[in-house]
């Protein structure tokens, strides 16, 4: 289920509304198992908080140099996104 997402819209010279980034991708959306849900309690999530949320234990204050990223989080979040992608078009990646 999409739990929710962003777009961002913007008009071109001719008046045109146009949209400028991607749509409904784990980066842009919040997506939630649907077969799992239940309502007032928190959701399991395919999208990218999950290295925010490793992020934000490291205590890095968001100046370069970031923290490497270490491959069993690379590996966890890869895992969330082809889960979603194979649940929402029904095809094996």
């Amino acid at each position: 289920m999409i739990a929710d997402t962003k777009l961002e819209l913007g008009w071109a010279p001719d008046g045109t509304l146009v949209l400028g980034d991607e749509v409904l991708t784990p980066d842009s959306s919040r997506f939630w198992p649907a077969d799992s849900w239940q309502p007032g309690r928190a959701q399991f999530s395919f999208d990218k908080q999950f290295v925010r949320d490793w992020a934000a234990g490291t205590g890095w204050d968001k100046r370069p140099p970031a923290p490497e990223v270490p491959a069993e989080v690379v590996a966890a979040t890869r895992a969330r996104y082809i889960e979603v992608y194979e649940r929402l078009t029904g095809l094996s990646w």
